[in-house]
């Protein structure tokens, strides 16, 4: 029951297999040699990532700076 309900409780859960298959078919669309289009796709995974880690850090502390009042 606890696993279910922690499975349920992010909507993140397939966010790292929904960049995998972005950057996947991206670079399929740029090489055409298997090890090309593997390396790169770990190149975008890691730049789309690290964009998102970004995004996320700012955000947090945009909402540490200015917490939402209860009015």
């Amino acid at each position: 029951m606890i696993f279910a309900t922690l499975f349920a409780a992010s909507i993140y859960w397939h966010l790292p297999f929904l960049v995998l298959a972005i950057s996947l078919v991206y670079s399929a669309t740029r090489y055409d040699q298997w090890d090309a289009i593997f390396s790169e796709t770990f190149r975008w995974g890691i730049r789309m990532f690290g964009f998102m880690l970004a995004i996320f850090v700012v955000l947090w502390i945009v909402s540490l700076l200015y917490p939402m009042s209860s009015q």
